[in-house]
């Protein structure tokens, strides 16, 4: 049986790391991506089950990110979690404004990421 695909994206090592150990851990295929650029051209071409962003991202604009995957055809269906701290209220508001499936603090996802995973995941 072929592993379902996440696609990714983080800066800041912790909590990436600890989120792409978790995916593995739970029989997801993982990709990375490290810029605006290679997040969007994997999110097409790699064809993930999901997106995971970490909106804290100084070099990135993960916000506009999000956008651009929902008005692209080839992305617009799936299901993107987003991340940041806590008290980023604002990226958190832009994140649900852009098209964010779901958006989570870093600590949140980590302790919650089956339910967060399920929620994304459901056809509705």
């Amino acid at each position: 049986m072929t592993q379902s695909l996440a696609l990714i994206f983080y800066e800041k090592l912790l909590p990436g790391t600890q989120l792409v150990n978790r995916m593995q851990d739970l029989g997801y295929r993982v990709t990375t991506a490290t810029n605006y650029d290679t997040l969007l051209a994997s999110a097409a071409s790699e064809k993930p089950m999901l997106v995971l962003a970490d909106l804290g991202a100084r070099r990135t604009r993960v916000v506009d990110a999000i956008s651009q995957l929902r008005k692209n055809p080839d992305t617009s269906h799936l299901p993107v979690i987003a991340f940041v701290e806590e008290k980023e209220a604002a990226l958190q508001s832009a994140a649900r404004a852009a098209g964010a499936t779901l958006v989570a603090s870093d600590t949140a996802i980590l302790n919650h990421l089956e339910q967060f995973l399920e929620q994304a995941l459901r056809l509705d």
